[in-house]
């Protein structure tokens, strides 16, 4: 049995859809804070099981019988994450669970501060357990840059950036969500993925909202910038986001989604028939 935890979360409901398309719902079973928000898999058959991050007695009653635990870390707004994190990986070794997965972030062999040091940490943890382990390593997901908001610089036929045009590795959530349910159903006991998209550049970007919604867009670099990207800014000026490997193509057994499709899957309106 594969229990997936986190499942109510975006992440978490694409991976048990895609589990069920490869698994009987017998063999699936979920852990969330509150049960009445998975009725809709529950519906289809999936055990659905209590549990909070914050309790590492229930987390270890909720794990009783698991082949595998696909472990979603906690998001990174949470207050006491890695404690949080602490308690799952406990509570897994002490239910003995056959193996766990966790979604752990890229570059986190080797950065041991922030946020990728938590991730780092939750991987010592995980390894000084004892329990085999896969280890997923998520780039940061294309909905944070690639979203509703894009139709703003398509409607100012302008969109900017201070990335200085180099490149970002990104993957979508359902591209991730797919390669976890392929890693925790395939034979190997234990694995270590690197996931990344295609690099795609905003110069880029600008060109493909051009061509999808027939509207000039031209691009413009700025000195500097608010927000979520205005942040990790000069990790992309000096090339820290253009690392690839093919993990996540061979998983999926197909190429990860192209920045054109992932535009149109957050911007529907501009399919064209």
């Amino acid at each position: 049995m594969i229990l997936v935890t986190g499942a109510t979360g975006i992440l978490g409901r694409l991976v048990v859809d895609r589990l069920l398309d490869r698994l009987p719902a017998t063999d699936v079973a979920v852990i969330v804070r509150d049960p009445d928000q998975a009725a809709e898999v529950a519906a289809r058959g999936v055990d659905v099981r209590r549990g909070d991050y914050d309790d590492p007695d229930g987390l270890r009653a909720a794990f009783a019988g698991a082949g595998t635990v696909l472990f979603i870390s906690a998001p990174v707004t949470v207050s006491g994450r890695l404690e949080q994190h602490r308690n799952v990986v406990r509570a897994a070794a002490a239910a003995e669970v056959g193996r766990i997965a966790y979604t752990s972030g890229l570059g986190a062999d080797f950065v041991d501060e922030g946020v990728l040091g938590e991730h780092h940490q939750t991987e010592e943890w995980i390894a000084e357990s004892g329990l085999p382990a896969v280890i997923l390593r998520h780039p940061i997901y294309s909905e944070l840059y690639i979203n509703p908001g894009l139709q703003t610089a398509i409607e100012a036929g302008e969109l900017t950036s201070s990335t200085g045009g180099r490149g970002l590795n990104t993957a979508t959530r359902a591209d991730l969500a797919e390669a976890a349910a392929a890693a925790v159903t395939a034979t190997e006991v234990s694995a270590t993925y690197n996931f990344t998209g295609s690099v795609w550049t905003y110069p880029e970007l600008a060109e493909v909202l051009g061509e999808v919604s027939g509207r000039p867009v031209a691009y413009r670099e700025v000195e500097s910038e608010e927000g979520f990207l205005g942040a990790l800014a000069e990790v992309i000026r000096a090339g820290g986001f253009e690392v690839q490997t093919d993990d996540l193509e061979r998983l999926l057994g197909r190429p990860p989604m192209s920045l054109r499709g992932t535009v149109l899957a957050a911007l529907p309106a501009l399919q064209r028939p």
